[in-house]
């Protein structure tokens, strides 16, 4: 990484979201689409659930996005710069923005989305990712200049998030970011009857280009097995699978085509080390030795996907191989759990979510068969999504099995959980000096091959440090009638390719 950039959408514009422009079409039709678990909220800002960035993806823009290779591209902006010390990001705005209620996408919206997302009272999930930022200027309505308090590398990779869309600033002003969505995206939102369906119409203002389906029309069916069986019956042209026993049915099916793609995305057994005794690190150190990784894929997942350490970014990744007690070991679990005075084991409640990821309660099945080896007796309690997102957020649970988001940069992706003042420190319930100062240079290095020396550290620190016990990543599935057209799947998981999607 160079000190200075500078991307212009010239270069950019043909393989906008990984696609060609698509032109008008006269019998542009409406996507029937399903998924098994809804959107918990339309606050772009706020929602953490997958369920529901895959919704509000295809309504509003952050100011750059991510390509198929994981590649910086224009959304809001179409340039921008860092300064040659690092300490400053000037972004220009593409001129053809507007938002869906027909006003333009100014300097003045992007710089009161970023102060939203800052201020500690909207409980931002990416406000961690910009501490750095000093102030923000609007010095005409196309140019926005982030002045920042030292050089800070992934910022740039933190804006391509959902969590960092651009929102009108009237309607952060009237206090209705959430209620109702007004973004910039392919889509408007017209009806969200939640749990139910959703109705999305094409915006003829959109910047990117005219999409290829005039709408679309969501339904939420009640698990993927209807959505597989309505498929079949061609009630359905698209459909977001979560679950690889019913994914890897569909090249079954002659009318149907399944995309698969390895996400960033990870598996992970949480601990709360606030709560006794995983505040004790044999404990932690125990329950990662007893937990044999390749059997937890193998069972939950049909072996769909990798056991993998705590960062997923191939680029930065370590070999699970390397990282702490990733072979499982029982007698040493055992050894260190009368280490740590608890040779009897002890008992706890691990949290699930039903329906994400539907592997959810077959990973804390064989999560808690493993730990009763050493002594540890799981109680199993499923959740409801939202109730599970809401314990989840509080950091009220022993354990959780949880599918977290990844991200191509490290510190975008563990800042807000292993910094001290990372927005999601009640989640992690852990704080490290080790931790904390690895993240802080890995944000202000800029020299590539550096950086990843920096996080190979962080990496093995924190396998050996055990806050968490890291299983494996998985594949995104999305299946589609074969006259559908145009997707392009993602390692984050989006679905934003569906702004440009057409049926033959």
């Amino acid at each position: 990484m160079t000190s200075k950039f500078k991307y212009f959408l010239g270069a950019t514009t043909a393989v906008m979201i990984g696609l060609s422009a698509v032109a008008g079409h006269a019998d542009a039709a409406t996507l029937r689409m399903a998924w098994a678990q809804d959107a918990t909220g339309l606050d772009p800002h706020k929602q953490t659930a997958f369920s529901s960035l895959r919704l509000l993806e295809l309504i509003y823009e952050p100011l750059v996005r991510l390509d198929a290779d994981l590649k910086i591209i224009p959304g809001v902006a179409t340039a921008w710069e860092f300064s040659t010390d690092g300490k400053q990001l000037t972004f220009k705005l593409d001129p053809k923005a507007k938002f869906q209620n027909g006003a333009a996408v100014t300097s003045a919206d992007v710089k009161a989305s970023f102060e939203r997302i800052l201020d500690e009272k909207t409980g931002a999930a990416n406000r961690a990712n910009y501490l750095s930022i000093e102030s923000i200027e609007a010095p005409d309505a196309g140019t926005v200049v982030f002045k920042l308090k030292q050089p800070d590398a992934p910022i740039l990779t933190a804006m391509t998030d959902t969590n960092s869309s651009i929102v009108p600033a009237s309607e952060i002003a009237a206090g209705t970011i959430g209620t109702q969505a007004v973004g910039s995206g392919p889509f408007k939102l017209e009806k969200w009857d939640p749990n139910s369906k959703a109705a999305l119409v094409a915006n003829k203002d959109w910047a990117g280009g005219a999409t290829g389906v005039d709408g679309i029309e969501i339904s939420v069916l009640p698990d993927e097995t209807a959505i597989l069986a309505a498929m079949r019956t061609g009630q359905i042209d698209f459909a977001l699978l979560n679950d690889p026993l019913i994914a890897t049915l569909v090249p079954n099916e002659p009318k149907l085509q399944l995309n698969r793609a390895p996400l960033l995305a990870y598996h992970v057994l949480q601990l709360n080390p606030a709560r006794k005794p995983m505040n004790e690190l044999a404990v932690r150190q125990a329950i990662s030795c007893a937990v044999d990784r390749k059997a937890v894929l193998d069972t939950a997942s049909l072996g769909e996907g990798q056991v993998t350490g705590p960062i997923t970014a191939p680029f930065f990744a370590s070999d699970p191989n390397s990282l702490f007690c990733y072979k499982q070991d029982v007698e040493k679990a055992k050894k260190l759990m009368a280490d740590a005075g608890f040779a009897d084991g002890f008992s706890a409640t691990v949290i699930a979510a039903t329906g994400e990821p539907p592997t959810a309660a077959a990973e804390a099945q064989v999560l808690q068969s493993q730990l009763a080896e050493i002594g540890v007796k799981l109680d199993i309690k499923m959740m409801e999504l939202n109730v599970y997102v809401d314990t989840w957020l509080k950091g009220d649970f022993d354990m959780a099995v949880a599918l977290n988001g990844g991200r191509p940069d490290p510190y975008t992706m563990y800042n807000r959980y292993w910094t001290k003042n990372g927005n999601l420190q009640k989640v992690s319930n852990f704080a490290d000096d080790t931790l904390d100062k690895l993240l802080q240079d890995g944000r202000a290095e800029t020299d590539p091959e550096k950086r990843k020396v920096i996080f190979a550290e962080f990496d093995k620190q924190l396998a050996e440090k055990a806050p968490w016990i890291w299983l494996y990543t998985g594949y995104g599935y999305t299946a589609q009638q074969k006259n559908v057209q145009g997707f392009v799947p993602m390692p984050t998981g989006s679905l934003v390719s569906l702004g440009k999607v057409t049926i033959q």
